[in-house]
């Protein structure tokens, strides 16, 4: 290290080591010591390293109550200034000393000692600074304050002078001056900055009390008394509050108990006449207190306070009102310290203020004695008409006191004596003049005071409530302002107050009504009416402040629910509605209000006894009480046990007035949220989250409540909900549609209301008062009808339900429908008229479509679209920054999206917080976590799935004996059938499949008279379910299809019913499902094998035979299902197997329609969508032909004929006819495609393929032969919908003209050859692949399919083009050959194939050429370059249903050399042809063909061409044609360059001048060149050829020939 000064030079550096251990600090250390040195628990052995806990001087202020004893003063000597000071003091230290008094032996051992020292010492001194006489100092003295600090305490310092050379005689410390600090000052413990004068002498007697600023006689003073020593206290205390304004309100609260008078406050001498001024105003500045000290301190302000109010004081002998000031100090504390706080919440989000009322507040204890010796007498508060139970000493002294509550008003005193006034209050108060909301309340027009009968009894505990009710209600605005801000503080007092007076009175077990005076009850009426008025009034000014009034209103009368007589916090709520009510009908915002009061209700029904509170086992008749009211004196044990007469069941299930009446509370939650369902709801999906949450979370309570676990007590809490089954029938419509599918909702009603057409609903859910009564709707009464009046089908508009509001309601339904008493409901299903019926099926299909399993894989998906909420914030964060959106919008926006529990500072203290913590803002959730949740989610599924089930069975019971049974049946079967159908557990499908059996046993004709469509898709369901991995499932399957094989052919001796949609079913599950085991079904197949051969019932009859032969031909299609698992990679030969299986059905239509489907379904997955749609029409063809033989009917096709302008392969499907339909009841044709409503569907969905893959000029064909359909069954809204399908088509196709835009697909010709192959050795096939697919990429990938499944190096790709000799093969490979092929017309074909699409559809001709020489070559010279052209024809025409098609003819064609040139020469005049007229001109384009065609090129260019055919006539007369041609030709080349070069001279700018003449001498040149060649003359030209000489070279198209 530099020393960087001469001064510093000098120093002796001193060499010293520091260690530092520093280790991470453990979350709960142990051993650990308070900053006052205690053990902090667990401190398991005293033996044990102590951690000491240092005390923290945060550099910010920190807002907390004191909860622990603390009482410390720290001490910091800064500096000493003996400069003046003679003699030798140079090394300088102090000694501090905390005095009791003035004597020596009175220092206390009260300063914390050092680490290696004792814990207390009664000396602490500082370093010494050597030769320095003027000393700075570092260090820090923590002493521990007494409990009582006294005027006599104060600190002594003592400074010395500590001598370094000790020489005998002499001490080694010398004090050398002494200062000294009274610790009490007026009262106050003085901390802060002192700059002290130093005294030379000892001090005087008596000094203590005394500052040493004081000049005292015969002292000499160090400096002339000025300040030498500067020092500092500070303190952290909880015992003195070091503000001025807290001091003085706590001194005065003291002398006031004490009643020690005179008392000297400061300078002032305060006798019994002033202190009470002095207590006002020291009370009114409580609101200056600073912050800190102020929340510090709250808890023994508000004690104090409360002691104001409950004991008002006793100044000489008369009791001093302070009620309204200490109440209004309250306000104002609770306020500031609430304001210190908003930003600080405990780790569980409680407030300190709430933890004050929790656990610091408790009533004030017995009196102090009076003075004069009195013996303590039980006073209570004299505040405004409150000042009856006053003891008898003091009447006389205050006859003509004035209430210093309210000064206009003048006290009486009451003089009756406490023995009648306790007689009077346990017989009740007359109330008849209650001054609720008359003139003569306090503050009114006529206000005079009010003497009630007293309510005294023994405690003068009781007060606080009363008091508090009392002041709030007559309080002046500003301090109203500040309560309601807090209203929850203070409704917790009162509830606090109200518990504990009823506790300490040991009054628990007077009967309620008696409990509290009648006085009292009117002040909270009064109270709880304005608190209501205020939330409805502030709702649309301050929504926040409405918002939290609402909830504190709402949890005071839940609590008040527990204290006070039941029926009268009843009549609260109720009157509470009533107002809101009244100003939902002039809301400008209703939805605001309702929220509130949804709110409202949703806490008021949080209460512990809510099930109790709902009377649940009275029956359903109106009582005596206009609110009925439980008296404590009914006990909890007999709630469920009385039995319920039998009542009229519909109101049970109807939110009827008398349903309302006797289950209040469940009567108003059902009420709000039949209001949030009413489709003409504002704001509706905030208020239905919140109203099925409502419901949602107190079901959960239920569920999980030990109380509540029995089944017969679960049945009666169920009763309380019934209605809700009947609000979520009519709600139907609006919920989220699950089953996703048009018309899933309504299918089952709709199909269950044809039978009574026209009727309305009967037994509407709600009466059409409803709106009104209790819970008052936005609109008066009877201008609304009732929520499902009108028609039943009748889609309501309105807002529909979001997917999770949906699934809480159901879950909700769900929970009812499985603890209600089965009893019950089956009553009451028999009272549902039909479309009701339907609807509730329907609601029930939708419950199975809601909570099926949807499997891990789904949950994995979700949780990678959970980010997607953090992209919404991140556009809302765009919006704000650009200002798309106002302050205003945002301000609604979240207002809107608040959580549905409403805002968090309303949870309170006592309330469980879970549920409103909200979890779904963790984005990533574990493994584990995602597997709990699939379980819960399959678990959910099963219990969903098994109450429907429970429920259909109640249905079936009920209907059974009805005349509308068959349709009610049908519809319950087509749910159980949706049931089997979605992703079950083996819980469930055991009891599925058993309830499926008794159905088909007790109702066969359901399956066999009437619908085949439930038919069919029962075999399906069931053969689905015969292939499971799970056995248990196997077994039942198995026997459902067995017993239904038996019923068929009970029923008609034959089951050829079953037969067929078991065959079709199979057929279907193979050609759709993707894991399915083949193994397992051929194993359900022998089972149902063995039942049929073991059934003695049926030993002798055919049954047994027939079922074999059904089985074996199962069996069969399973073997092409084996197959077709094979190719399962390889598309092709997929489609090709399924087409086979297609075609072996011809004779069976069903079957076919069932695979052309399951072909249209994989070519749709592959992206193949014309082929798809091919397969459409051929269905669509195939049910018409099966149409026009049963009916003929003008408006639909005749048969496959009318589809040939769509294909020309459709005429394959005419293959049905007379011979091979058997009659309908075989079970043929009779599936739901063989009608016209099918044959609609199938060509709709021909169209949308069509559209799908472009081929739009299809679509018109298509709709050409569906509109006469539409038109016959005068279906206006589909041909509206089709006409516009065609406008997008046709303009589609204009805006498409030149075709580019859109490519239909590219076509090679793909040969395979070898063994291996099987089947396809020596076949050629064209395939067509996606538009734009280069060789390349189909021969790669051909290469690789095929290597895959024989091995490496066994496939091999033949290169080239030209015909392949087996010979030369080698028969252990495989050799794949494919060329690329383009269309081909003939001349007469392309007149009428005008357009882009007409050349790319319907192709049956395919042409490639191979360019080859005499000597094997593949080029060479021009004089001996020949070219091999070949024609493929396939057996039918692209597109079709099959992307690969069998080359089914084969001609080829040789060109000789001069045809060769003449067809490039052709060629290459086209394309100048095409640069010149193209439209708008293209310069590149054009300049790039004419530098091709007259640049000077190296070889093979237009002027080599002339030479070498041109320049000799041939000898051979038969090529004087050609010769001529191809002059010919080249004149015309001529030309086209010439007009070429003309327009090119029109196109370029001055920039390209001299590159366009170039290209003008290169065209002379040429010209020039040609000249001589092109002028000279045959000698034979026009002479006739024999006709001997006539062959294929000569003639201009060729003609095809078999080669």
């Amino acid at each position: 290290m530099r020393r960087p000064s001469s001064l510093l030079r000098r120093l002796r550096p001193v060499t010293a080591q520091l260690k530092i251990d520093i280790s991470p600090a453990p979350e709960n250390p142990h051993f650990c010591l308070s900053p006052e040195l205690l053990h902090v628990k667990p401190y398991p052995d005293p033996r044990g390293r102590p951690t000491k806990e240092i005390l923290e001087f945060p550099a910010r202020e920190v807002y907390s109550p004191h909860t622990c004893y603390r009482n410390l003063l720290y001490v910091y000597p800064h500096s000493l200034n003996f400069s003046s000071r003679q003699g030798s003091v140079r090394n300088l230290t102090v000694r501090i000393q905390y005095m009791a008094g003035e004597d020596p032996s009175q220092a206390l051992p009260v300063i914390f000692g050092k680490s290696s020292c004792s814990e207390f010492t009664r000396e602490a001194f500082t370093p010494v600074v050597y030769h320095n006489k003027s000393p700075e100092f570092y260090e820090e003295f923590k002493l521990c304050l007494p409990a009582c600090v006294t005027d006599n305490h104060h600190l002594l310092f003592t400074f010395y002078h500590v001598s370094c050379q000790p020489r005998p005689g002499t001490a080694l410390e010398t004090p050398v001056g002494f200062t000294w600090i009274p610790l009490l000052q007026h009262g106050r413990l003085r901390t802060g900055p002192f700059c002290l004068p130093v005294s030379v002498d000892q001090p005087p007697p008596s000094y203590s009390v005394l500052t040493p600023d004081v000049a005292l006689p015969g002292m000499r003073w160090v400096d002339g008394h000025k300040g030498v020593f500067s020092v500092e206290l500070m303190a952290a205390s909880s015992v003195h509050p070091q503000d001025p304004h807290l001091d003085k309100f706590f001194t005065l609260v003291h002398v006031l108990e004490e009643g020690a008078f005179p008392f000297r406050l400061k300078d002032a001498v305060l006798s019994e006449g002033t202190v009470e001024q002095e207590l006002r105003a020291s009370l009114s500045a409580l609101r200056l207190a600073s912050p800190e000290p102020l929340v510090a301190f709250s808890h023994h302000v508000l004690d104090k306070l409360v002691r104001l109010v409950v004991r008002p004081p006793v100044i000489s002998g008369q009791m001093v009102n302070l009620g309204r000031g200490a109440f209004e100090a309250m306000a104002h504390v609770v306020s500031l310290v609430h304001r210190s706080l908003e930003a600080v919440q405990d780790a569980r989000g409680h407030c300190p203020l709430a933890a004050y009322i929790y656990y610091a507040f408790r009533l004030p204890g017995a009196e102090p004695s009076l003075p004069g010796g009195a013996p303590p007498v039980t006073v209570q508060a004299a505040t405004l008409a409150r000042g009856s139970g006053r003891p008898a000493s003091l009447y006389l002294a205050r006859s003509k006191s004035v209430s210093s509550s309210n000064p206009d008003l003048a006290v009486a005193p009451g003089s009756v004596d406490d023995e009648v006034s306790r007689i009077l209050a346990s017989k009740g108060v007359d109330r008849s003049h209650s001054w609720v909301n008359s003139a003569y309340a306090p503050g009114g027009t006529k206000a005079v005071l009010r003497r009630a009968p007293p309510y005294c009894g023994a405690d003068p505990r009781q007060l606080l409530h009363e008091e508090l009710a009392l002041q709030w209600v007559v309080s002046s605005s500003p301090v109203r302002e500040a309560v309601l801000q807090h209203a929850w503080f203070f409704f917790q007092l009162m509830v606090k107050s109200m518990a504990l007076h009823l506790l300490l009175g040991q009054r628990l077990d007077t009967p309620r009504k008696l409990r509290f005076p009648g006085r009292f009850l009117d002040d909270i009426t009064a109270l709880v009416g304005s608190v209501g008025m205020e939330v409805i009034t502030r709702v649309h000014k301050d929504a926040e402040l409405a918002e939290r009034l609402n909830a504190s209103l709402a949890f005071f009368l839940s609590d008040l629910l527990s204290l006070a007589d039941r029926g009268f916090v009843f009549n609260l709520v109720r009157a509470h509605y009533k107002q809101v009510a009244t100003r939902l009908q002039s809301a400008p915002n209703p939805t605001a209000l309702l929220t509130l009061r949804l709110d409202f209700t949703r806490i008021l029904c949080s209460h512990e006894h809510y099930v109790t509170l709902n009377l649940p086992c009275c029956p359903l008749s109106p009582p005596a009480s206009p609110s009925p009211s439980v008296s404590s004196t009914t006990s909890q044990s007999s709630t469920f046990s009385s039995q319920a007469p039998d009542p009229k069941v519909a109101s049970m299930f109807e939110l009827s007035g008398l349903f309302r009446q006797q289950h209040f509370l469940a009567g108003l939650l059902l009420t709000e949220l039949a209001l949030a369902l009413e489709p003409e709801a504002e704001g509706a999906s905030l208020l239905h989250k919140k109203a099925i949450s409502a419901v949602h979370t107190l079901l959960c309570s239920h569920d999980t409540d030990p109380r509540y676990a029995e089944a017969t007590v679960k049945a009666r809490v169920a009763e309380l909900y019934l209605p809700l089954l009947s609000l979520a029938r009519d709600t139907l419509p609006r919920l989220h549609d699950f089953a996703e599918g048009p018309g899933q909702r309504s299918r089952l009603a709709s199909m269950l209301d044809s039978d009574t057409e026209g009727e309305g609903d009967i037994g509407s859910t709600i009466n059409p008062s409803v709106a009104m009564a209790i819970a008052g709707g936005p609109l008066a009464p009877g201008s609304r009808t009732s929520i499902s009046q009108g028609p039943p089908t009748a889609s309501r508009s309105g807002c529909p339900l979001s997917a999770e509001s949906s699934r809480t309601l159901l879950v909700c339904v769900l929970w009812v429908l499985k603890n209600a008493e089965p009893a019950l409901l089956q009553r009451w299903a028999a009272d549902l008229a039909l479309p009701q019926l339907g609807r509730l099926l329907d609601l029930l299909y939708l419950c199975l479509a809601a909570f099926e399993y949807k499997g891990k894989k789904a949950f994995e998906r979700i949780n990678s679209l959970t980010f997607k909420k953090s992209l919404d914030m991140k556009a809302r964060l765009e919006e704000a920054i650009l200002g798309t959106i106002g302050a205003r919008q945002e301000m609604v926006r979240r207002s809107r999206e608040r959580s549905p529990f409403g805002n968090q500072e309303n949870v309170r203290w006592r309330k469980s917080v879970t549920h409103w913590k909200q979890t779904s803002d963790r984005v990533d959730k574990t493994k584990d976590e995602m597997e709990h949740e699939a379980l819960v989610d399959g678990n959910l599924a099963t219990e969903a799935s098994l109450v429907v089930l429970d429920t259909l069975e109640i249905i079936v019971q009920t209907v059974m004996l009805s005349e509308a049974r068959e349709s009610v049946l049908g519809a319950v079967l087509k749910v159980v059938l949706y049931s089997l159908g979605s992703a079950q557990s083996a819980l469930f499908l055991q009891h599925g499949l058993a309830t499926q059996r008794a159905l088909v046993s007790k109702f066969p004709e359901l399956l066999f008279e009437e619908d085949t469509e439930l038919c069919a898709d029962l075999c399906l369901r069931l053969l689905r379910h015969c292939g499971s991995r799970i056995s248990t499932i196997r077994t039942h399957a198995s026997a459902s299809l067995y017993l239904l094989m038996r019923q068929n052919y009970e029923i008609g001796h034959n089951f050829a019913r079953v037969k067929m949609q078991v065959t079709m079913s199979l057929s279907s599950l193979v050609g759709t499902t993707q894991n399915f085991s083949e193994e397992h079904l051929r194993r359900s197949l022998k089972t149902i094998l063995t039942y049929a051969e073991e059934d003695v019932g049926l030993r002798d009859s055919t049954f047994a035979e027939q079922v074999q032969d059904l089985m074996f031909n199962l069996h069969m299609i399973l073997t092409d299902t084996v197959k077709m698992k094979e190719h399962q990679e390889d598309p092709e030969m997929l489609i090709d197997l399924m087409y086979r299986i297609a075609r072996g059905y011809q004779g069976s239509p069903d079957l076919r329609l069932t695979w052309l489907q399951n072909m249209a379904g994989k070519h749709a997955e592959l992206g193949n969508h014309a082929e798809a749609a091919q397969c459409m029409v051929h269905a669509a063809a195939l049910v018409a032909e099966y149409l026009a033989l049963l009916e003929d009917s003008r408006h639909l096709p005749v048969g496959c004929v009318s589809f040939q302008n769509i294909s020309s392969n459709v005429l394959e499907e005419s293959a049905i006819s007379d011979d091979i339909l058997s009659p309908d009841e075989e079970g043929f044709c009779s599936g739901k495609h063989f009608t016209e409503l099918g044959l609609v569907g199938l060509l709709e969905q021909a169209a949308a393929y069509f559209t799908m893959g472009g081929l739009y000029e299809a679509v018109n064909e298509v709709y050409k032969n569906l509109i006469p359909i539409l038109e016959a069954h005068r279906d206006y809204k589909k041909l509206a919908s089709v006409h516009g399908k065609l406008q997008e088509a046709f303009t589609k196709i204009m805006h498409q003209s030149s075709g580019w835009e859109r490519v239909f697909g590219t076509y090679f010709r793909v040969g395979f050859y070898g063994a291996r192959f099987g089947d396809l050795d020596e076949q050629e096939f064209v395939y067509k692949e996606p538009s734009i697919t280069k060789l390349a990429e189909i021969s790669h990938r051909l290469e690789e399919f095929y290597t895959e499944r024989f091995g490496d190096d066994v496939v091999e790709i033949i290169k080239d083009s030209n015909p392949v000799d087996k010979s030369k093969l080698d028969p252990q490979k495989a050799y794949i050959q494919i060329t690329y092929v383009e269309p081909h017309f003939d001349t007469y074909e392309l007149k009428d194939r005008v357009t882009y699409f007409d050349r790319n559809y319907g192709l049956r001709a395919f042409l490639f050429c191979t360019p080859f020489t005499p000597d094997g070559r593949a080029h060479g010279e021009l004089p001996e370059q020949h070219k091999r052209k070949t024609l493929l024809s396939t057996e039918h025409a692209f597109p079709y249903i099959k992307t690969r098609i069998r080359v089914c003819h084969r001609e080829e064609t040789v060109l000789t050399p001069v045809e060769v040139a003449i067809e490039d020469m052709q060629k290459k005049t086209r394309e100048l042809a095409f640069a010149t007229e193209q439209d708008p001109p293209d310069a590149k384009m054009l300049q790039m063909v004419l530098q091709g065609s007259v640049g000077p090129t190296v070889n093979q260019g237009p002027l080599e061409v002339a030479q070498v055919f041109l320049a000799e006539i041939p000898e051979d007369p038969k090529l004087f044609r050609h010769h001529n041609k191809l002059r010919l030709c080249f004149k015309d080349f001529c030309k086209k360059c010439e007009d070429a070069l003309r327009k090119n001279k029109a196109l370029i700018g001055p920039d390209q001048k001299e590159y366009h003449r170039e290209l003008e001498r290169h065209y002379c040149r040429l010209r020039e060149a040609l000249q001589p060649l092109l002028t000279q003359r045959l000698p034979q030209l026009l002479a006739p050829t024999p006709a001997s000489l006539r062959n294929s070279l000569n003639r201009a198209s060729f003609r095809r020939a078999d080669l």
